[in-house]
């Protein structure tokens, strides 16, 4: 049986990848908490889109990768199935996003919070181990039932609580002491996970296909950069309550006035007669004289 060393570079990789579960549970967890107040059926799908990206794609799936950047076997080389390991991040992303679709729309109820948790974490633990099975090395691997069926628990119980807080909290405090929980839970299910596994080398060594950790690291990186900042561009750019208030106010500041009708003018009297000459109402006219008048 080979040597695995889970730590090859230390607390880096493992720190790394926690800071990136709690950073993705922080924004799934703000995404995830606007799609019960979406008054659009647009509006919901455009949030668990995001939330489920930021929860299946940063929190759960890069945060595997760097733990796997830590990973080493004595004796043998590593090398991964791109196609695979592809698959294994949409796998995360989509089964985040139907746990979301089932609790976020219709009445919340413990039935929804319970089916959506797992469904979502059986789709969390299929991630893990298909990832894994994207590992191509020189030699057999090996799995503790107990251990796998440990980590699959874990994955159940942290989909569960990351949905429930998803649509329950709002305060930013509570939001961050969440995701710092659920960073702890998504480790911990991997590295149980990981725990269970043995290796056993081969006699000789074979031609090994797959990318290298290196090669897929820089790609990987980028898009955790560009995906990052895109969830929090679309989080700065969407109107709060406030923003809609405000607007809605000066819309009603754009619409035309009701103005009362002007009243209607008063004739004032004309005693002498003035009215009824019209050489007034000429411009440049020369006041009438006693001379003009007609004599009777």
């Amino acid at each position: 049986m080979a040597e695995i060393n889970h730590f090859e570079y230390g607390w880096i990789t493992p720190g790394i990848s926690y800071a990136l579960s709690v950073l993705g549970s922080i924004l799934g967890l703000i995404f995830a908490g606007r799609i019960r107040i979406a008054k659009s059926t647009g509006q919901k799908i455009w949030w668990g889109t995001l939330a489920a990206w930021a929860l299946g794609g940063t929190a759960i799936w890069t945060m595997h990768f760097m733990a796997m950047l830590g990973f080493a076997v004595s004796g043998s080389r590593i090398r991964y199935d791109v196609p695979i390991t592809v698959a294994s991040a949409l796998l995360a992303v989509i089964a985040v996003g139907i746990g979301l679709a089932i609790v976020g729309t219709g009445r919340l109820s413990a039935v929804r919070i319970l089916a959506g948790g797992l469904f979502t974490g059986l789709g969390v633990a299929a991630m893990h181990y298909s990832g894994m099975a994207a590992m191509q090395l020189d030699g057999r691997i090996d799995y503790d039932p107990l251990r796998v069926a440990a980590s699959i628990v874990i994955a159940v119980v942290a989909a569960t609580v990351a949905l429930w807080l998803g649509v329950t909290v709002r305060r930013g405090l509570a939001i961050f002491g969440s995701a710092l929980v659920m960073g702890v839970a998504v480790n911990g299910m991997h590295f149980t996970g990981m725990s269970a596994m043995s290796v056993h080398l081969h006699d000789q060594r074979t031609e090994l296909a797959g990318a290298t950790v290196s090669t897929m690291l820089l790609p990987i990186v980028l898009l955790v950069i560009f995906g990052v900042v895109g969830l929090v561009y679309a989080l700065l750019a969407a109107p709060t309550e406030e923003d809609r208030a405000a607007m809605a106010y000066l819309d009603s500041l754009r619409d035309p006035a009701v103005t009362a009708p002007a009243p209607a003018a008063v004739t004032a009297p004309d005693p002498v007669g003035l009215r009824a000459r019209s050489s007034l109402a000429r411009p440049g006219a020369q006041f009438p004289s006693r001379r003009d008048r007609p004599t009777r």
